[in-house]
């Protein structure tokens, strides 16, 4: 049947018809290479590295089954990467299901395939989507597979995730088994740049043999890539697992206590596997850039987000802090968090366990809800044991740990009542319409001219952020004042105590009680003149908040013009004949009505124009660095005690003035 005129112009407007024609089908791989972002997080270096961490986990996983002992990386100079494992070798016998494939094709092209789903071949693993290799494959423009079983070798190649190659037996392996896979990144996907780091591949290499004492690993790199410190080859076998690990990380720090908190569990639950293996310290100056961390693994897999396994962990610790507090009569720990008992800790955490549940393909964090209890029953026993056979270094650490607590609890009340101090000391509270916020972030203050803009600014505000504090016309010249008439002035002395802090050496930037700090005035000279006077102030008074970039000008229109139902809004004489001719169509007539002042502004438009954080415009006041001396002679000249200085100020400047002045 033929499509009405109209059915075609809907067709045409939305981009033609949607048929079943337009169902697009991805085979095999082909949605790997469509998205490689839902595979492996992106095509930015750290997706690059990530290929190499899908093939280092596979071999890890027979060593960890058991099966490997070795495992060899080496990176070549031609940019490929190869990874080798002297496990059971990958299945080449053709697949129940498709016969004219071998396991080893089926492994390697399809999604979703792979042996540790049922736990049959591996009691833990990495890998269980049954995507890692595959997606290796399909995102490598070159990648050949090697096979040692039953005494054969045999070799298949692939290219963006299609066989090149049929499976082909390679000769006779008597002293070799496992599986060989070298590849090569598509330039396609991560670009004609994208290159192996040999220290990231270094670094990875070393982490996974901390993760696992039974298993060696051989780093090779072709010394022309590198252009570090990273050595051409090493050995990597750590018998002590993440306790050689931290020590390493450690060394040279000051720690709370000499001793290190590190042990091993290894559990059967329900017919299957679960170990947890932890090592930690506490820094008494921190490590690095950071007071704490934790870096975490399961199935050697890194989790940098944490998970439900961390949570574990923190659990233990903090509980058994309390606990040795309780046994031994100290009060005082009742307010420790897992914060304060890991706030300094510097923690490596490696847990098993069978079907784990990460959130996304990248598994960066792990949502398995049974690994926190996993770990907390592991941890927790050895810890009260700890704790209890060290009874000079539990006490050491329970007061340094009460001591962070403390320290939390001392900041959380201070940014609680250092707004709610300052408000009662403010001998004009009915003047500061104060936010609700407890907390600096966020929050700004309006020092808003005369109490008709401060009625408006107070309707048009946020509540929850946004501060007014009107003044009284034009404060006092501080440039031209002596100190006694400054302390005595109660316009400045309402600004001083509504942002919490004190006057020339008393400033602290740390007592502000606002993070914006925000002259708003009318846009015409006097309004100028007043921000000018303010500004006069803060930079004699409180220079330390002009250069920490506080301090801003808000920047209200002077004219709205309007026809038709539209409004549009101009800052000066300029922006207003601009939108006259560019804003409206033309010769349409528009209203042009010019605001006297704040007060006059309705609170929807003075929250539209000058005070809602998404429309607005701000100025912020700066300084540079290279011009201080010259702004603080010019404040001299212009707002100082000698009249004759502004005089001759004028008389230099005065041909530069505009004819038209808006006074």
């Amino acid at each position: 049947m033929a499509r009405t005129a109209k059915a075609k112009a809907t067709a045409d407007l939305f981009g033609g018809e949607y048929t079943a024609k337009d169902i697009e089908v991805l085979e095999g791989l082909e949605p790997v290479r469509k998205r490689p972002g839902m595979y492996i997080g992106g095509t930015d270096e750290k997706a690059l590295h990530h290929l190499f961490a899908e093939v280092l986990d596979n071999a890890m996983d027979e060593a960890v089954a058991g099966h490997a002992t070795r495992i060899e990386v080496e990176l070549h100079e031609n940019g490929y990467v190869s990874v080798t494992d002297n496990g059971r070798g990958i299945p080449v016998d053709p697949h129940p299901k498709f016969k004219n494939k071998s396991a080893l094709e089926v492994i390697m092209t399809t999604l979703h395939a792979g042996g540790k789903f049922e736990g049959k071949a591996y009691q833990t693993s990495g890998g269980l989507h049954g995507v890692g290799v595959s997606v290796v494959n399909a995102l490598s423009d070159d990648l050949i597979v090697e096979v040692c079983r039953n005494r054969t070798m045999w070799r298949q190649a692939y290219s963006r995730g299609k066989p090149r190659t049929r499976l082909e037996k390679g000769g006779d392996a008597p002293n070799r088994r496992g599986t060989m896979v070298m590849f090569h990144p598509d330039p396609e996907i991560f670009g004609d740049k994208a290159r192996f780091r040999p220290a990231r591949l270094h670094r990875m290499a070393r982490s996974k043999a901390y993760l696992f004492g039974g298993v060696e690993i051989r780093w090779k790199c072709a010394p022309s890539l590198i252009k570090d410190d990273t050595p051409a080859e090493a050995v990597f076998r750590f018998e002590q697992g993440l306790t050689d690990y931290l020590a390493s990380l450690a060394a040279g720090r000051p720690l709370v206590v000499d001793e290190m908190f590190a042990g091993k569990v290894d559990r059967k639950e329900d017919g299957g596997h679960g170990s947890v293996e932890w090592a930690v310290v506490w820094g008494a100056a921190g490590f690095g850039d950071a007071d704490g961390f934790v870096n975490s693994y399961c199935n050697t897999i890194p989790t940098a987000e944490g998970g439900t396994h961390e949570n574990g962990l923190r659990a233990a610790l903090s509980k058994g802090l309390k606990a040795y507090a309780d046994m031994t009569n100290n009060k005082k720990a009742a307010a420790i968090t897992p914060e304060d008992a890991m706030g300094t800790a510097g923690a490596l955490l490696s847990v098993f366990i069978r079907n784990p549940e990460f959130q996304g393909q990248t598994k960066d964090k792990l949502a398995t809800a049974e690994a926190a209890r996993l770990v907390e029953n592991a941890v927790r026993p050895a810890f009260d044991h700890w704790l209890a056979s060290h009874p000079k270094q539990a006490d050491q650490l329970l007061q340094w740990v009460i001591d962070r607590a403390d320290e939390r609890q001392r900041r959380r009340r201070e940014k609680e009542v250092s707004r709610a101090a300052a408000t009662r000391k403010l001998r004009l509270p009915g003047k500061l319409a104060d936010c609700t916020q407890k907390e600096r972030k966020g929050t700004e203050i309006f020092l808003v001219e005369g109490d008709s803009a401060g009625g408006s600014a107070k309707q048009a505000r946020n509540r929850a952020t946004q501060a007014i504090l009107p003044l009284r016309g034009k404060i006092l010249n501080v440039a031209s004042a002596g100190r006694d008439k400054i302390a005595q002035n109660q316009e400045i002395q309402d600004i001083v105590q509504a942002l919490g802090v004190g006057l020339g050496p008393k400033f602290d930037l740390q007592d502000l009680r606002y993070e914006k700090v925000i002259i708003m005035t009318d846009a015409d000279v006097d309004g100028a003149h007043i921000a000018a006077l303010l500004i006069t102030f803060f930079h004699q008074e409180m220079p330390e908040l002009i250069n920490a970039g506080r301090l801003y000008l808000a920047q209200p229109p002077l004219y709205r013009l309007t026809a038709g139902g539209k409004s549009v809004y101009a800052m000066n004489e300029e922006e207003r004949d601009r939108l006259v001719k560019t804003a409206f169509k033309p010769n349409q007539k528009v209203e042009v009505s010019r605001f006297k002042g704040l007060g006059e502004m309705m609170p929807a438009q003075l929250k539209e124009t000058t005070m809602n954080p998404e429309t607005r415009a701000l100025a912020r006041v700066v300084i540079p660095e290279d011009r201080a001396e010259t702004a603080a002679d010019l404040v001299e000249r212009l707002m100082g005690r000698r009249p004759e200085a502004r005089f001759q100020f004028i008389q230099e400047n005065a041909a530069f003035v505009r004819e038209e002045l808006d006074i």
